[in-house]
């Protein structure tokens, strides 16, 4: 290997500037390795505290406002690569140097473990939002798509090259790629094709000894854990190559909102007996909201049914008719469109923004909230449902979201995928409380009462284990101390995302990484050491 003046001399210039701007050795060391791994200038995708353009980077995809706050924990350092070498080149350092990394995509998890920690410090962040490059193939029915790209963005390029093609994961469009189909992915064409995790053909990771691997290298245990086994236990997702999915050319949507006032218990009632067993081209999920009462400061409850239908409106309105009338649905509240129009009505779009603002790759949601998630196997009774309204009309800004189950979710068995919320899953809820900057310091009252709201629906929910969806990832539901990973510990949470596939998800996470590299607050855990041989 040849050296020279010339190689030499901007390398020590930069590592001075470095080294001038801060005296901390975590980052000096990182930057140091790095150097010898990495042919792009350091300048363009290493960031630091007093780097101007650290806590902009650290924000621009943050979700959840609550994880920004002065108090929380941040990374010393962030590291934006440019090409896959340059994950390696940070696994390789990390690992050399005993430090701790954080992997973000997309910056969506609820509990912002991507970009900050409860536990560990020091740690860096890996960012990988200028990974974003998407490769379609229409004939071969897939796309490869990079870990930084978003949902919305795949689903653009899909259309762009085809009307009658589309990929079946999230609603919200700037979700990450990349740690999205780690969870499981579902989206409004779940009960037609399954999850985005049930999609996909093959994929690139870095595992923790800093090599890139694919479907076959990596062999079928970590292929199978990587799709639902959650985000950041086995090695870094590159990019996914998902299997693209036909839709019609006309797809219709509609969203028909009841308040109390006008009967929307019963309503709901009736859909908590259909929703799962109507046409598999029909998603009907339930939006639930306070919303102001008939008369000035009288507040009520109202309930949106938001949809999609694979087809068009002639079919879908004989299907409501026979299934589900007493919505009422007519034919002036539904809407034919392209299948791409009907991702940003379903993602809350006006029907006046054009499509191409899939391409900007941004979130439009940022509040301070706390979620937490549960599945339902049995009709909630007109009575619980009058206790759920109850409490949120004592809350300032509740939401809950009820997804449909049924169709395709059913057949496919638990085990395929590490994520094993199918069969006999009526629906799942999602609960969320938002609050704004004045509430940003005392969240406890918001915290509390949706803790209060999960207790109360204890009796109406999958018990043994309570299921949780490791995507609305909830610490409340426990955690890893201190770096480390308690199998007994964990078990409690592992059980409730992925009841029986636990197991396996363990055994394959100590096979493939034994000392733990890949570690976070609810990161699936190793073996203990007895157990090992």
């Amino acid at each position: 290997m040849e050296s020279s003046t010339s190689t030499i001399l901007p390398f020590l210039v930069i590592l001075l500037a470095v080294s001038h701007a801060s005296s901390d050795p975590f980052q000096q060391n990182f930057y140091k390795c790095l150097s010898s791994h990495i042919s792009a200038p350091l300048s363009t995708c290493f960031y630091t505290p007093d780097n101007p353009s650290f806590t902009p980077l650290l924000n621009s995809s943050a979700q959840n406002l609550r994880c920004l706050l002065p108090s929380v924990l941040k990374p010393e350092l962030i590291f934006t690569p440019l090409v896959e070498s340059d994950v390696q080149a940070a696994v390789i350092c990390s690992k050399q140097l005993n430090m701790h990394l954080r992997i973000r995509s997309g910056g969506h998890d609820y509990e912002g473990l991507s970009y900050i920690s409860e536990v560990e410090t020091p740690f860096a962040v890996v960012d990988l939002s200028k990974l974003r490059s998407i490769s379609v193939d229409i004939q071969g029915n897939s796309a490869w798509v990079e870990a930084g790209a978003t949902v919305g963005e795949l689903y653009y390029r899909i259309a762009e090259k085809s009307k009658i093609h589309g990929y079946p994961a999230g609603l919200c469009t700037s979700l990450g790629i990349g740690g999205h189909i780690t969870g499981g992915a579902y989206g409004s064409m779940m009960r037609k094709y399954g999850l985005g995790a049930d999609n996909v053909l093959d994929a690139r990771i870095v595992d923790a000894n800093g090599k890139i691997l694919d479907r076959e290298s990596m062999g079928e245990d970590l292929f199978w854990a990587i799709r639902g086994g959650g985000g950041a236990s086995f090695g870094i997702i590159l990019s996914w190559k998902v299997k693209l999915v036909p839709v019609p050319e006309t797809v219709t949507v509609f969203t028909v909102t009841k308040t109390l006032e006008e009967g929307a218990t019963k309503i709901l009632y009736k859909w908590q007996q259909v929703a799962d067993k109507l046409d598999e081209d029909l998603f009907i999920r339930v939006i639930t909201q306070v919303a102001n009462g008939a008369k000035e400061g009288e507040k009520t409850v109202s309930n949106s049914y938001n949809a999609l239908f694979l087809g068009g409106v002639d079919r879908l309105l004989q299907i409501m008719g026979q299934r589900f009338p007493e919505l009422g649905l007519q034919r002036k509240d539904c809407v034919e469109m392209s299948w791409l129009k009907s991702v940003l009505y379903i993602a809350g779009y006006p029907s006046s923004v054009p499509p191409e603002v899939l391409l900007q790759g941004k979130s439009s949601f940022k509040n301070y909230f706390k979620a937490k998630s549960d599945f339902v196997k049995e009709p909630i009774p007109e009575s619980g449902l009058e206790g759920i309204w109850k409490r949120f009309l004592e809350e300032d800004s509740p939401l809950m979201i009820w997804n449909p189950y049924g169709g395709m979710m059913s057949k496919i068995p638990e085990s395929d995928i590490p994520f094993p919320h199918r069969n006999g899953t009526l629906f799942k809820i999602q609960y969320l409380t938002l609050w704004g900057d004045a509430d940003k310091d005392s969240p406890g009252k918001h915290v509390d009462w949706i803790r209060q709201l999960y207790n109360y629906m204890s009796n109406y929910v999958s018990k043994f284990p309570r299921e949780a969806y490791v995507n609305y990832r909830d610490l409340d539901l426990g955690m890893n101390k201190n770096g480390s990973t308690d199998f007994v510990q964990a078990s409690v949470w592992g059980s409730k995302y992925f009841k029986n596939n636990f197991n396996r998800l363990v055994r394959i996470k100590t096979k493939v990484d034994p000392d733990n590299f890949f570690r976070h607050e609810q990161s699936i855990p190793t073996l203990p050491a007895a157990e090992k041989q």
